[in-house]
């Protein structure tokens, strides 16, 4: 499927180390831009905090790995592609080359998991899309084709405003299937239990709560324009990024969309702690969207 019309995505910016787990960002920053026509400009950075003669080398080395990638995806894929060399901290020179490239998202490879403890705060991707205002595409499913069914995690908040927004400015919500969930708390079910309160009386409790949550998040979405969309209601029950990954695993949603500030995100050096917990434990692909300061980039 190719968009044609409407607000779509027009340039993705692939930031590459030329490892295995950058193959599957390859892989899916290929396949997003045929499916939208979007061009596509990769993107190595070299750190220059070491002796002259290893970041000339690895300079070098990077700028030929990245031609030959992008003459093949020119060739082969018949995408318009280029590629650039950066210098400076990985996440910074990401950030920066999004910035001057003027993309419309940015595409990295998985954070790396470690068997015992899953570290994602402090690792490159973190602090890339901490820092980044731009659309942030964390690639972790190994692509099977484009994406079918997006999953945006709404709390009411401008963080998920922001969120429905950029699938609707990058087009994903002409393209594919979309679904919205909220997960609401039900501050009541201790106290109704310590009463001991019917089974009855909890399941009537709960559903007004489910009913509620449902009201809510169906005119927040009619405000957006979203209305349409599949809607799905959970109660919190361990966290709420446990009950975003189960709603995309019943779902069969291949992307899960997030906005990076939810409603206790107050300062800019911190992602929202559910959007991090998300993007720590998530398997599928996660779209991570940055608080709107002023409109869309540019």
């Amino acid at each position: 499927m190719v968009v044609k019309k409407g607000r779509k995505m027009k340039r993705i910016l692939l930031a590459t180390d030329f490892s295995e787990r950058s193959d599957r960002a390859v892989r899916r920053a290929t396949l997003l831009a045929k499916t939208f026509g979007a061009s596509l400009t990769l993107v190595h950075v070299v750190d220059d905090d070491r002796p002259r003669r290893a970041v000339e080398a690895e300079h070098q080395a990077a700028e030929e790995l990245l031609r030959e990638q992008a003459r093949s995806l020119r060739d082969v894929d018949g995408l318009t592609c280029d590629s650039r060399v950066f210098f400076g901290d990985a996440f910074e020179g990401i950030s920066r080359a999004a910035r001057e490239e003027s993309a419309d998202l940015l595409v990295i490879g998985p954070h790396r998991r470690q068997a015992l403890k899953d570290v994602f705060v402090g690792t490159t991707a973190e602090r890339t899309i901490r820092a980044s205002d731009r659309p942030v595409l964390m690639a972790n499913d190994v692509p099977a084709g484009p994406y079918r069914h997006a999953l945006v995690a709404v709390d009411m908040s401008d963080g998920s405003a922001d969120a429905v927004r950029a699938l609707q400015r990058l087009g994903i919500a002409d393209a594919i299937a979309v679904s919205a969930v909220h997960v609401f708390d039900a501050p009541g079910t201790g106290l109704l239990v310590r009463t001991h309160s019917s089974m009855e009386q909890i399941k009537e409790y709960l559903a007004g709560e489910q009913e509620r949550a449902a009201g809510e998040l169906a005119a927040f979405l009619g405000n957006l324009g979203l209305d349409t969309v599949r809607t799905v209601t959970k109660r919190l029950e361990t966290s709420v990024a446990n009950a975003i990954c189960l709603a995309a695993d019943e779902a069969a949603a291949d992307l899960v969309v997030i906005g990076t500030r939810g409603r206790t995100g107050i300062a800019k050096v911190f992602l929202g702690s559910v959007a991090e917990e998300t993007l720590r434990i998530s398997h599928r692909d996660v779209l991570a969207i940055p608080p709107c300061r002023g409109g869309a980039p540019e």
